[in-house]
C-alpha cells in the first residue's frame, strides 16, 4: 500500500482555509473514489486527471485508488484540486519523491493534455500559503495575482510537466516578480475638465480628504456624473495593506483581479436596476456583490432615487460596520465592505426643478414621494449632500480654465488626510465623535447643536458634521475645529434644509 499527502487550499468568503488531498493507492479492481464532501466539478475531476497523466507520459496505476479532501466537513467545489490529486496519484506510485512536496502547497485545474488553467481565489491561496510558511504553485494566469502577497515564493507553472519536472530537480524555476504599488490611475479624469461648479468641486475635496460619503443632487446634464468620476484621481494612495485586501476581494469576482490594477482605488458603477443580490453579493456558494468589490475604493450610485428602496435599504449596515455577512443553509461567508459611497440623483421625477431654464411640471406630492425613495436613515449615514445648479452657457462656453487640477486638490488632500492618520490614525470618516468634540471650541459645539436643532436632525447626523467639520479643518491646516468649520459642514446637508426631508432620527 502507498499513502502520499498533498497540501492545498479551499476557497470560503475570502478566506483560504487549507485542504489536504490524502492519496491512497490499495490492491482490488482498478477504481478512483474521490471522498470528503466533493460537488460535481470536485469529482469530475478524476477524468481529467487521468486523462491528463496519460497525455503527459505518466501511468495511470492500475489499482485501487482513494482520495480524501481532508477535512472532511469542508464542502469542496470547483477544479482547484485538480493538481493536487495528479501530483497525489504520482507520488503514492512513486513516479515522483514524495519528500519534495513537503513546504509546498498546489493548486490549479488540468485540461486534458496536462496544461493548467486558472482558478477563483489565488489571492487568499497565497495569503494562506504565507501564512503555513510554504511555497504556493499554481496556473500561469494565476500567478500575478498571486505574488501580490509575497509573503512565500510563487511559482507559475504552465503545464503538469513542468511542475514536476521542478519537484525531481530537474529543472530550476524563479519565485514569480511582485509588483509595485500603483499611485493615481494614469488615465484618470482630471477635475480641470468640470467647468464651473465650484462648490461640488470643493466637496468633492472634503469627501476625499476624510473619506466621507456624498450625494449630487441637481438637474441632468449639471456634471455630477463627471465629478463623481474625478474623485478617484484626488484620493490618496493606497496603503499595501488596503491594496492587498482590495485585490483579495477582486480575485473572488467573475474576472478575476487585474494585476494592473494593483494599487489602484476600485471604482465600482453598478446601473439603477441592479437587484439586492448584485449588490451584497450571493449565490449557493457566496460571492461578493458590487459593495464588496468597492472595497477601500469608490461606490458609485448614479440615479440613486431610481433604485428599488429595498435595493438601497442593504447599504446600511456596511455603511456603519465596514461588513456584510452572507448567510445560507449550509454556509455563512463574511465579506469586507469598507467603501466611500458617491452618488448622484434628480431633484424630482421630471429633473427640472430648481432648474432656471426649464419649468418642473412634477406636482409636490410626485416630488415627496420621489424624495422619500431616500429613507432618512440611509440619508443620515451620507455626511453631505449637494445640490448642483445647472450653469449658464457663458460658463460652459469659456476658453479660460475654470478649475485646479486634479493634481494639485490631490496634493491638498494628502496633506489633510495625513493629519488625520498622525492624529487619530484614520480617516476623519470612522473617528468616534467623542474624540472629536475634545478637538473643538465651545462655541463651535454650540453651533453645531443649534443646527441640529434646526434641522430636527439625529445624533448620528451630529457627529458626521462633527467629521465633515474636522475634515474641513485639517484642509485648512487648523488644529482645532472653529464654528466657521461648522457652518461649512452644515452647508452640505442640502436634503435636510428641504422642507419636511430632515432624517428621523431611528
Amino acid at each position: 500500500m502507498s499513502l502520499a499527502v498533498v497540501h492545498s487550499r479551499a476557497l470560503v468568503g475570502v478566506d483560504a482555509p487549507p485542504v489536504d488531498a490524502e492519496v491512497h493507492l490499495a490492491g482490488g479492481l482498478p477504481s478512483l473514489s474521490i471522498v470528503g464532501l466533493p460537488e460535481t466539478a470536485v469529482k469530475e475531476s478524476k477524468d481529467r486527471v487521468r486523462a491528463a497523466l496519460q497525455n503527459a507520459g505518466f501511468e495511470f496505476p492500475q489499482r485501487r485508488i482513494t482520495v480524501n479532501l481532508s477535512p472532511a466537513d469542508l464542502p469542496k467545489e470547483g477544479g482547484r484540486y485538480d493538481l493536487p490529486i495528479a501530483l497525489g496519484i504520482l507520488a503514492a506510485s512513486k513516479q515522483l519523491p514524495s519528500a519534495a512536496l513537503e513546504g509546498h502547497e498546489f493548486l490549479g485545474e488540468l485540461a486534458l493534455g496536462g496544461a493548467l488553467r486558472p482558478v477563483r481565489g489565488a489571492l487568499p491561496a497565497a495569503i494562506g500559503a504565507g501564512t503555513a510558511e510554504r511555497a504556493l504553485t499554481l496556473p500561469a494566469g494565476n500567478a500575478d495575482e498571486a505574488a501580490l502577497a509575497a509573503v512565500t515564493p510563487v511559482y507559475a507553472a504552465e503545464h503538469l510537466l513542468g511542475v514536476c519536472s521542478r519537484i525531481r530537480g530537474e529543472t530550476e524555476a524563479e519565485p514569480h516578480p511582485v509588483p509595485a504599488l500603483g499611485a493615481a490611475p494614469p488615465d484618470a479624469p482630471d477635475l480641470a475638465d468640470v467647468r464651473g461648479q465650484q462648490q461640488a468641486k470643493r466637496a468633492l475635496e472634503i469627501a476625499a480628504a476624510g473619506g466621507h460619503n456624498l450625494l449630487f443632487v441637481g438637474p441632468p446634464g449639471t456634471g455630477k456624473s463627471m465629478l463623481a468620476a474625478r474623485l478617484p484621481g484626488i484620493l490618496p494612495p493606497m496603503t499595501r495593506a488596503e491594496a492587498l485586501s482590495a485585490a483579495t476581494v477582486g480575485s473572488l469576482g467573475d474576472g478575476g483581479f487585474d494585476p494592473g490594477c494593483w494599487g489602484l482605488r476600485p471604482f465600482r458603477s453598478p446601473h439603477h436596476t441592479a437587484s439586492g443580490a448584485a449588490l451584497v453579493g450571493g449565490g449557493t456558494h457566496p460571492r461578493p456583490g458590487e459593495i464588496s468589490l468597492a472595497h477601500c475604493g469608490v461606490l458609485f450610485l448614479d440615479e440613486l432615487a431610481e433604485f428599488d428602496r429595498r435595493v438601497l435599504e442593504v447599504l446600511r449596515e456596511p455603511l456603519e460596520t465596514g461588513r456584510i455577512t452572507i448567510s445560507r443553509a449550509a454556509r455563512q461567508s463574511d465579506f469586507p465592505a469598507r467603501f466611500q459611497l458617491v452618488a448622484a440623483m434628480n431633484p424630482c421625477p421630471c429633473g427640472q426643478l430648481g432648474d432656471p431654464a426649464a419649468v418642473c411640471q412634477c406636482t409636490p406630492d410626485q416630488i415627496r414621494r420621489y424624495l422619500g425613495r431616500i429613507s432618512g436613515p440611509l440619508l443620515d449615514r451620507i455626511d453631505m449632500h449637494l445640490e448642483v445648479p445647472r450653469l449658464p452657457q457663458s460658463a460652459l462656453r469659456a476658453t479660460v480654465q475654470s478649475g485646479e487640477a486634479s493634481a494639485a486638490v490631490r496634493e491638498r488632500v494628502l496633506a489633510a488626510r495625513e493629519s488625520a492618520l498622525a492624529r487619530h490614525g484614520q480617516s476623519n470618516a470612522g473617528v468616534a465623535g467623542a474624540a472629536l468634540e475634545a478637538e473643538a471650541h465651545a462655541d463651535a459645539l454650540a453651533e453645531l447643536d443649534r443646527v441640529v436643532e434646526r434641522l430636527g436632525l439625529s445624533a448620528r447626523a451630529w457627529h458626521r458634521i462633527l467629521r465633515v467639520a474636522r475634515t474641513i479643518a485639517d484642509l485648512g491646516g487648523t488644529e482645532r475645529i472653529e464654528s466657521a468649520h461648522i457652518a461649512e459642514a452644515a452647508a452640505y446637508r442640502a436634503l435636510d434644509r428641504r422642507a419636511g426631508r430632515a432624517p428621523r432620527p431611528e
